[in-house]
């Protein structure tokens, strides 16, 4: 079987509280998303998002339904969003191909109803990471590379923390119903990601992190503002973060993530932030 899923039911604030590491990992951290010639996601009960990851390499592969989704097709009540981080791969999408590059995205529409993925090289798959979320309209599909993402240089050396943003599948660029993507990148000598921290009540959110070396890891800051908690992770492992934990990183090296949103809007400033000398 080419497609492996697990189900992560909702937890909440006061739960977590009380978590272990173990615990903390085992409901929060997806550590082996990228399987060759596997297709393996996490539905989540967070606005019932699903991530994954998708690596093509000696055959084609099919994004099919899954049983939760009590769906003929994948796509019949969902949107879906692709962003390749590894060699170059094509997306099939009801017959019309979608040659993505390394860190382009690809939006499609609710209704679609085969979706398959390939490689161009076996030598150097294809991994496309992926984010999905219930949908109440059908948007046309659309690719978006680097050159057509709204890009956003925030932070400064001082603070350890000079990024680009991507905004790649969001609001201005690609038509979505709750849907949003991108990715950000560190630059040398920058470890810290989304600083100052924040909260969106409104939405919950996942992180992918990657272009880390094998030997060096992130530390991902999360819990409520007054209750923080950090997991470890490792290249090309997410992170699920619901509407009430904060959202934050350091690296021991620079790194790039994506992250994901769905939920109530799609304002992407909408969101409660919180000093560093305020969090506990």
């Amino acid at each position: 079987m080419t497609i492996d899923y697990e189900n992560r039911y909702a937890i909440g604030h006061n739960e977590a509280k009380g978590f272990d590491t173990a615990q903390l990992r085992e409901n929060f951290l997806a550590d082996d998303l990228f399987q060759q010639d596997k297709i393996k996601l996490v539905y989540t009960h967070y606005e019932r998002l699903i991530v994954g990851g998708i690596v093509p390499v000696n055959q084609t592969l099919s994004l099919d339904a899954i049983d939760p989704l009590k769906a003929q097709h994948f796509l019949d009540r969902r949107e879906l969003g692709l962003i390749n981080i590894g060699g170059s791969g094509v997306v099939v999408v009801d017959g019309q191909e979608y040659f993505l590059d390394n860190k382009e995205a690809l939006y499609v529409g609710a209704g679609n109803k085969l979706v398959t993925f390939r490689s161009l090289d076996s030598a150097s798959p294809a991994k496309f990471y992926l984010n999905s979320a219930p949908a109440h309209k059908s948007y046309p599909t659309k690719k978006v590379t680097k050159a057509e993402a709204n890009v956003l240089e925030l932070g400064s050396q001082e603070t350890s923390n000079e990024r680009s943003i991507y905004q790649l599948i969001i609001n201005g660029v690609v038509d979505t119903c709750q849907l949003q993507m991108g990715m950000t990148s560190l630059k040398p000598g920058s470890v810290w990601n989304t600083m100052p921290a924040h909260q969106h009540d409104r939405r919950m959110e996942a992180y992918l992190y990657f272009d880390l070396a094998e030997d060096q890891a992130v530390a991902h800051f999360m819990g409520e503002p007054k209750q923080t908690r950090l997991i470890w992770t490792a290249n090309e492992q997410a992170v699920i973060s619901p509407a009430w934990s904060i959202h934050s990183g350091a690296g021991t090296s620079n790194y790039t993530f994506i992250w994901g949103m769905a939920g109530e809007n799609l304002d992407y400033d909408d969101m409660d932030k919180y000093a560093p000398t305020e969090l506990r």
